[in-house]
């Protein structure tokens, strides 16, 4: 049990051995084992603790740069966390947790940054503005009920809206080229936003694990495990370049093997597992090759999902900034493949259906035609089909400018719903043995941007006793821990200076533009608007106006 006092760390076993006793098992190295290792540095240094991946190489999977948005997901430009009630009205709820989700991975980042867990952080997060973006007059309507509703909010105070053609091209000067402005038009914008290299951080905390003296193997795959009589874990491990094979008792196991770790808690035979499956859905972006389109875009636009795409599929033109390099990539467009992993196999998903999840996978392919009829479509476009979508966001886009590449792979989470019917889930889930000895983390977005708030779960259910033992060490670490910060206006202001500037993300000059439409005075006016058509009325931002009233 991973209660249990931990071992020597004179007592591990060396790395020339085929046997070795840990205290954690670590599986994968991604950003969620690289996440929680580092915590596991603070707040119990004497663990022994061993990493295993299969791959020659960190991050290779989901936390690769090219293979995910990095958009440093916080609810900022991200229109499928506020959805439209019945009622009209927008929801804001899921916009507040996966904001507050993410302050707590600054705050973390902005820690280990200081006490050099950490290197340069303009290595892997930078600053970049996020954008929503929609055109239609019912989408503009939904917008300006989204600012509303989230410009009162502590965590997304500076939020700003407009629908004037002359911000717009100002803010997007790429998208502004050649666009049709009698379409009526509307953007929130969020200038304090950032870009997240996820394989820039997952190897700059593995790096400090390696230096911490923990057990970190590459090229390295767990076959299976198995539970033994004592309650401690056997992992059978392979050396995926010479065939040597290994034995591994740990203590606690987590798995943080991407769309890998299905299979691996499928073997483990723990019962929470049952009734969970995994729908896969590959992804591809196109990548901008065009050095003055690049420059001449600096923002995070997310538009909105088509009718019956699901939530990751929402379309996104989004600046990125990878090894220092500033890039351009737009997407996603949907593939399938029975694969689990990029480097998976076409075994995958068939070895995956299992007796005690059958019956979810099927009523989830019966009840989900809408999302196999979207897929067919995205796996069968054209190439000409792609630059169509491109150029609902760049009018004038050109298909020479741009590059096809595959990105990463997400196994969706299937699980039992109501009546005991499977449910189809886009979000993440934490699936825990009840004896808190074995973990792992399932699903896709947020993913990543909460990789800190997921791994303190984790800690959570999994040491529930000695999880008290490290509130204070976690208030060090983060000091909003147990608190919530939309709630603290005065917390979240000191917390949010600091985190920009530890993490070098203090804001540039912001342009001259506009949050909220003024009331429109002149006739003239009043009849563009009633047309749908945006005025040149200029706008007030929510602080401005707030302050005049």
């Amino acid at each position: 049990m991973p209660e249990q006092d931990a071992h020597d760390r004179s007592n591990a076993s060396s790395r020339g051995s085929t046997e070795q006793s840990v205290d954690v098992a670590l599986i994968g190295a991604g950003i969620m084992s690289a996440t929680l290792g580092s915590l596991l540095t603070e707040l119990e240094p004497d663990w022994t603790v061993s990493l295993f991946e299969r791959l020659d190489a960190a991050a290779a999977e989901s936390s690769d740069p090219w293979n995910n948005a990095g958009t440093g997901h916080s609810a900022l430009c991200e229109l499928n966390y506020t959805p439209q009630n019945p009622d009209g009205s927008v929801s804001i709820d899921k916009a507040i947790e996966i904001n507050e989700r993410f302050q707590v991975s600054r705050q973390y980042w902005a820690y280990a940054v200081e006490k050099g867990i950490l290197g340069n952080p303009s290595r892997f997060i930078n600053p970049v503005p996020h954008i929503s973006f929609v055109h239609g007059e019912d989408n503009v309507k939904y917008l300006r009920k989204r600012y509303d509703a989230l410009a009162a909010e502590t965590l997304f105070e500076g939020i700003q809206y407009t629908q004037d053609r002359s911000t717009f091209s100002e803010w997007l000067p790429l998208m502004a080229s050649k666009r049709d402005f009698s379409d009526p038009i509307a953007l929130n914008r969020f200038d304090l936003g950032t870009d997240v290299d996820f394989g820039a951080l997952t190897r700059q905390l593995l790096t400090h694990l390696g230096a911490f003296g923990y057990d970190v193997r590459f090229g390295h795959e767990v076959a299976n495990i198995t539970k033994q009589s004592d309650g401690r874990w056997k992992l059978k491990v392979r050396n995926v370049r010479t065939g040597a094979k290994r034995t591994v008792i740990a203590r606690f196991v987590f798995v943080g093997a991407g769309g890998g770790a299905l299979p691996l808690l499928q073997k483990s035979g723990i019962k929470e597992i049952k009734g969970f499956g995994g729908f896969p859905i590959s992804g591809q972006f196109l990548r901008c090759t065009n050095p003055d389109l690049i420059k001449q875009h600096e923002a995070k636009v997310y538009g909105k999902a088509a009718v019956g795409a699901p939530p990751m599929s929402v379309p996104h033109l989004d600046t990125r900034v990878i090894a220092g390099e500033r890039g351009l990539l737009f997407g996603p467009y949907a593939g399938w493949t029975p694969k689990f992993l990029k480097e998976g196999h076409l075994t995958d998903l068939f070895l995956s259906v299992k007796p005690g999840n059958i019956f979810q996978m099927m009523s989830v392919g019966i009840h989900e035609m809408g999302l196999t009829k979207y897929l067919i479509e995205q796996v069968v476009q054209s190439d000409q089909t792609r630059i169509d979508a491109l150029s609902e966001f760049i009018p004038d886009a050109d298909g020479k400018d741009w590059d096809l590449i595959t990105a990463g792979q997400r196994v969706q989470t299937i699980r039992t719903g109501k009546d005991t019917k499977g449910t189809l889930e886009f979000g993440t889930a934490i699936v825990a043995a009840e004896d808190g000895s074995i973990a792992g983390l399932l699903g896709a977005s947020p993913g990543a941007s909460t990789c800190v708030s997921a791994m303190l779960e984790v800690l959570e259910r999994c040491f529930t006793s000695r999880y008290k033992t490290w509130e204070k060490d976690l208030q060090r670490m983060i000091p909003s821990a147990g608190r919530q910060l939309n709630t603290e206006p005065a917390l979240y202001q000191e917390l949010w200076d600091w985190t920009n500037s530890v993490l070098k993300l203090a804001p540039e000059p912001a342009p001259a533009a506009e949050a909220a439409p003024v009331e429109v005075s002149s006739a003239d006016d009043a009849a563009a608007e009633d047309a749908g058509t945006p005025s040149d009325a200029t706008a007030r931002t929510a602080g401005e106006a707030a302050s005049e009233s």
